[in-house]
């Protein structure tokens, strides 16, 4: 079996400090510069102890604080190693550090926990512990560079390649790291940054020629040590901050920080702080003072003054090496702010005002003050207080808006028979506490209050009294009176009643006594929730009248003035198994006046309806006891409140022919009468205006004319006779049809007893309820008409009404009758039916 051994360059013994060839005599670190935990299996239970490291800081102590890279590994402050939480070896090992601090810095050590096992491998003869190389970064070679050799054991018996592998090898970056395959010399090829990565684990590979065996690899592990080679960077450059003016030394004011890229914990990245300059110097040149390892910038003298001084600017110096090293410089500017340093003033410090009495928000006075603060800043704008002069609250003061001016108004009414001269003192704060002790500012108000007239006032302003609403007239109500608050000024009052809507009261006007003017009742709409209201108004006789109000409330006590009565005043029923009716009732009085009610039946009514109330006594269940043929009838019934006091109520009943409550009244003569009865009508009024003109024409001939034909087309203008005003015609529609049916309706009902009735009277058909049935109504009618001997033509003259004038239909006279009837042929009128027949018998048979 081959051995590896690595030989350093470096003695195990020394430790490589730039900047100094001396060796150390005690260097505080581990005992060994690794520590190896071999392990019989891959996975480990939680709580196993593995091993101890050992530390030694150059004293007497045995316990120390140690940390270990990996949390599942936990180490004691004796150095015992232990599992936290169970850990499996995947790659057969684990690798990690374990550090502790030693005198401000941090000191590690590798820890690797391995795997044997005793299957398939031959035991070593001897373990080998290959330290950490530890190589200086930024090296100014030649390169490549020799570092370490690695030797077998066995090199002199056999012939051993040697190789490596890993970040840095074969991997990127790639060929930083070579090793001479035969000598097995290990060069690094270009300078190392340890800003870039600090630390390289390699596998470095043996293997024997001509064997075809390997050794295991074994790990190189090559630490880049840290050189001062970046200074402090300001982490902002340049840092502003600010002061207040009263500041004290020794009050912080800002802090300013700067990293340095070199090892954490080292020398090499260990800042310091250093104020270098300061402008202005004044009034002193170390206004501020920095602690040189946190960078915090403090007061360090009295003496800011905002208004002289503005701001400071400070020249910062940070270096690394615990400020023997490399240096930067950064600039931190600090504004000094405003301190309230300056109490505020009152420009005037007494006013003297007058105020008018009984106002509310009335100006007093405005006080303007100055203050020498940072104008617009909290420090400068301004509080007012009243401290003094009034304990009621009568006055308010606020700050304008300006937020220089205290304004003093009235907060209460002021009353110049109380009081009339006030004195109030007033304090002049800023909105932020004063920064130092200083005076506060005071001024005086005097204020004198002016009389006025002030109106009488009702006490109370409000008055309610209880009453009867029945009271008789002339009765006193109540005495409401007023004062007048102006008691100097000796005023007489005087009263009016305003707002007595119902217009029930009156009041005396010197006494102010109320009195009933005409019946109040409680059930009036001017009523409401039993009260009705006036106003009473009282007015002085200053030169300017005041005039106070007052308001009357009467509360009025019902009284039982009110008879109950039934709300519904029609009903319809049927006649054959009629259902009750159910009528309410309403009484105007109040509750102790009404319900529970009685009812009595008065008269015939009794005979046929029944009468009882419900079973709460607030309605009547009017029932038909009796079959009635359907018409109109009247039903008296009488209502008492439960005090005895009734009333007798009439309902119309309807009783119609139907069956229980599906009540269904039709009125026959209504429903007769539709646009065919119209026509009907119409048509029998033209026939006997047509008639008419038949009479005229037979008196022309009684006078002795020739005959002629009835109808001539002959020049009507000698033909033209004017009757009694017919209506307007076709331009008249405004009919009233009633009047054109009573034509029919009253008809004569004998016989004319000159001409002997030679057919039975004919039936006239009732106006059709459906409206399109008009037509044939009128038809038929007419053909009726045209068949009733007792109805003559003069008949129809006595239906007509003056109708308006203005008609575009042509004039009646056309019909040319002669002025004699002796010339008219009247033996035409046989053919136009039984009337006209009846004319021709009466007149065309000569002078009889």
């Amino acid at each position: 079996q081959l051995l590896l051994t690595v030989y350093l360059l470096f003695p195990f013994c020394k430790a490589f400090n730039p900047g100094s060839s001396e060796e150390s005599k005690c260097l505080p670190g581990f005992n060994s510069e690794m520590y190896i935990f071999k392990v019989e299996r891959n996975h480990l239970q939680s709580g196993r102890r593995l091993g101890k490291v050992v530390f030694d800081d150059c004293t007497s102590r045995t316990s120390f604080l140690f940390h270990s890279e990996d949390s599942r590994f936990k180490v004691d402050g004796d150095g015992t190693l232990k599992l936290k939480r169970g850990v499996t070896l995947h790659n057969g090992h684990k690798e990690f550090y374990v550090s502790t601090q030693s005198k401000g810095k941090k000191i590690t050590v590798p820890v690797r926990v391995l795997h044997e096992s005793s299957g398939g491998l031959k035991r070593r003869k001897r373990d080998w512990v290959i330290p950490p190389i530890n190589f200086p970064e930024n090296g100014r070679g030649p390169f490549p560079k020799h570092m370490v050799q690695i030797r077998s054991n066995n090199d002199k018996e056999v012939k051993i390649l040697y190789s490596i592998t890993g970040p840095g090898a074969d991997q990127p970056p790639v060929g930083l790291f070579t090793v001479d395959k035969n000598s097995g010399f290990l060069y690094v090829t270009q300078p190392l940054d340890r800003e870039k990565k600090d630390k390289y684990i390699l596998l470095a590979h043996a293997v024997a020629v001509g064997a075809g065996k390997a050794e295991a690899p074994m790990d190189i592990i090559v630490k880049v040590i840290d050189m001062n080679d970046n200074k402090p960077v300001f982490t902002q450059d340049p840092f502003t901050g600010t002061v207040p003016e009263a500041s004290k030394p020794g009050d912080e004011v800002m802090q300013v920080t700067a990293t340095d890229a070199d090892e954490e914990g080292s020398a090499n990245s260990d800042v310091r702080y250093t104020i270098l300059s300061q402008e202005p110097q004044l009034p002193s040149p170390n206004m501020f003072v920095i602690n040189p390892v946190t960078g915090m910038i403090r007061v360090n003298a009295a003496g800011l003054d905002r208004e002289n001084i503005l701001k400071y600017t400070l020249e910062i110096q940070a270096a690394d090496l615990e400020g023997n090293g490399l240096t930067s410089f950064g600039k931190a500017i600090i504004t000094v702010t405003d301190s309230n340093d300056n109490a505020p003033q009152f420009v005037t410090p007494s006013y003297t005002v007058s105020v008018p009495e009984n106002k509310v928000d009335a100006l007093v006075v405005k006080m303007p003050v100055t203050d020498g603060d940072d104008p617009h800043s909290s420090a400068w704008a301004t509080t007012f207080k009243i401290v003094d002069g009034d304990p009621q609250g009568l006055f308010n003061v606020s700050t304008g808006p300006s937020k220089m001016e205290g304004i003093i108004t009235t907060a209460k009414p002021l009353d110049f028979e109380k009081n009339n001269k006030y004195t109030l003192l007033v304090t002049v704060a800023n909105e932020v506490p004063f920064a130092v002790p200083l005076p506060t500012s005071t001024a005086t108000v005097i204020v004198n209050v002016e009389d006025v007239n002030e109106a009488p006032v009702f006490s109370p302003v409000e008055k309610m009294i209880k009453k009867p609403e029945d009271l008789p007239v002339d009765s006193d109500l109540v005495l409401y009176t007023a004062t007048d608050p102006d008691t100097a000024r000796n005023q007489k009052v005087t009263y009016k009643i305003r707002n007595d809507l119902a217009g029930w009261l009156s009041i005396n006007k010197d006494t102010g006594l109320i009195k009933v003017k005409s019946p109040m009742d409680r059930e009036s709409t001017f009523v409401q929730d039993n009260k009705y209201s006036v106003v009473v108004l009282g007015t002085d006789n200053d030169e300017i009248p005041a005039t106070g109000t007052g308001t009357l409330i009467i509360e009025l006590e019902d009284v039982n003035d009110n008879p109950p009565t039934i709300d519904e005043r029609m009903i319809k029923v049927c006649n054959k198994e009629s259902s009750p009716q159910l009528l309410s009732i309403t009484d105007k009085d109040g509750a102790g006046f009404a319900a529970p009610y009685t009812v009595q039946l008065q008269g015939s009514s009794l005979s046929n309806w029944t009468a009882r109330m419900n079973d709460t006594k607030t309605g009547i269940i009017l029932t038909l006891k009796t079959m009635l043929d359907s018409g109109d009838y009247t039903v008296v019934l009488r209502v008492s409140d439960n005090q005895g006091l009734h009333q007798e109520s009439t309902i119309q009943a309807s009783v119609c022919d139907c069956k229980g409550a599906d009540v269904q009244c039709i009125d026959k003569a209504v429903a007769g009468f539709g646009l065919s009865s119209i026509l009907g009508i119409l048509g029998a009024i033209l026939l006997l205006l047509l008639l008419s003109l038949l009479l005229l024409m037979f008196l022309r001939k009684r006078g002795g004319e020739k005959k002629e034909p009835l109808l001539q087309e002959d020049d009507v203008r000698d033909n033209i006779y004017y009757y009694d005003e017919e209506g307007g015609g076709e331009d008249d529609q405004d009919f009233d049809l009633s009047v054109l049916h009573r034509g029919l309706d009253n008809r004569p009902d004998v016989f004319r007893n000159d001409i002997a009735p030679t057919m039975a009277r004919p039936e006239y058909r009732p106006r059709p309820a459906n409206p399109a049935d008009i037509g044939n109504f009128i038809d038929d009618n007419l053909k009726a008409a045209d068949n009733d001997p007792t109805a003559p033509p003069y008949d129809s003259l006595l239906v007509f009404d003056y109708e308006g004038g203005g008609s575009e239909a042509g004039s009646l006279s056309s019909l040319n009758s002669s002025s004699s009837g002796d010339d008219q042929d009247y033996d035409l009128l046989q053919q136009w039916g039984p009337r006209f027949k009846k004319l021709s018998d009466m007149y065309g048979g000569g002078e009889d």
